[in-house]
């Protein structure tokens, strides 16, 4: 489980940050940034993991509980026109980039999930597996994949055929079959895998 280890032994304000949405067919990539408050909410902790190993409803409550906990976040997003621009790496670290400055203040130490960090002047720390090792990143990543969901379920009311409700732009049978039906929205990435390819 992960812990606050990590932002102790740094001290001052550290950011957790991760992205979501660097493999699907459509939307953007998103990014979250997150300043927990010194002392914690008595439950906080509990709720936090890698959002991958939550359930929608514990990543709701979590989400829920961030909001209401003091914490401080932001939220930086890449778009499909810049995703096919810079490459999605480059993409996610524009995100990354947009979500710290998102944050109500700058951080002194951001805690990256990854093995790259996004390139900025506040010092930063690469952690592989860091969802599920810092509190910080855990947080950062279920507000990002919270958020970037709700868009995409906002997205499916206006583009119902690709069942972005349930698979928020993932290459789902439901998903790819409506491509070669319907042809791509706006909303899909350029050339952005094989299917793609061959429609755009």
């Amino acid at each position: 489980m992960p812990d606050m280890s990590r932002e102790r032994a740094l001290g001052g304000r550290v950011a957790g940050v991760d992205e979501v949405g660097r493999g699907p067919l459509a939307g953007p990539v998103l990014a979250a940034a997150v300043v927990l408050p010194v002392i914690l909410p008595d439950g906080l902790e509990a709720l936090l993991d890698d959002s991958k190993k939550l359930t929608p409803k514990k990543r709701a409550a979590a989400l829920a509980a961030l909001l209401s906990s003091g914490a401080q976040i932001g939220i930086g997003a890449a778009s499909v026109a810049e995703i096919y621009k810079l490459n999605i790496l480059q993409a996610s670290f524009l995100a990354m980039r947009r979500a710290i400055v998102a944050l109500p203040a700058p951080p002194d130490h951001v805690l990256v999930d990854g093995n790259k960090t996004p390139g900025i002047a506040i010092p930063c720390t690469a952690l592989v597996g860091g969802d599920g090792l810092s509190l910080s990143i855990a947080a950062a990543s279920i507000v990002a994949k919270e958020t970037r969901d709700r868009l995409m379920r906002q997205l499916a009311v206006r583009y119902p055929h690709y069942g972005w409700a349930r698979n928020a732009g993932y290459a789902a049978a439901i998903h790819r079959a409506a491509i070669l039906e319907h042809g791509p929205s706006p909303h899909h990435r350029r050339g952005f895998g094989p299917l793609l390819k061959d429609h755009l």
